[in-house]
């Protein structure tokens, strides 16, 4: 019975883990991070100055290991209540809210602060760009660089 609920229970954790390591790799939004696919590729740059700089939330992200990890884990803790079909029953409910759950605590862990820069191009025309906060303190006044490569812009020094 013990070596029974000790595996549960490391199963448990490790799924946890993977969630929260996983979800550590996300890839950085901020202007100093860069794709793999971006090196090497020429960029439009323009410059301007800061008008207003904002703080903002960016949403974590919203894979799979969170839910698949949350249902395990449901389910694991729901096999654990009852017998018969109440076990079974539990068994269900218990992973698809570890599933609902697991998705939610991937996507609050991995939630990022953000800034959105509004900039005045020297040519007069506005733009705002949202990216992760990577500490530049941006102020008003600031002269910057944007930089656009397709669907990427980004604010720099």
């Amino acid at each position: 019975m013990v070596n029974r609920r000790s595996m549960k229970l490391r199963a448990a954790v490790g799924a946890v883990l993977t969630v929260l390591v996983l979800g550590g790799c996300a890839q950085g939004l901020g202007g100093g991070a860069y794709s793999r696919t971006e090196a090497r590729r020429a960029m439009t740059v323009q410059f301007g100055s800061i008008e207003s700089v904002r703080a903002v939330q960016l949403e974590g992200t919203k894979t799979p290991v969170g839910s698949v990890a949350g249902a395990a884990v449901g389910g694991i803790a729901g096999s654990t209540i009852g017998g018969g079909r109440g076990q079974a029953v539990a068994t269900v409910i218990g992973a698809v809210a570890g599933g609902l759950a697991g998705a939610a605590v991937e996507e609050g862990a991995t939630r990022t602060p953000g800034v959105e820069v509004t900039v005045r191009l020297d040519n007069g025309q506005f733009l705002a760009v949202v990216q992760a906060d990577e500490g530049e303190r941006f102020r008003p006044g600031e002269r910057v660089r944007v930089l656009r490569d397709g669907g990427t812009t980004r604010v720099s020094r």
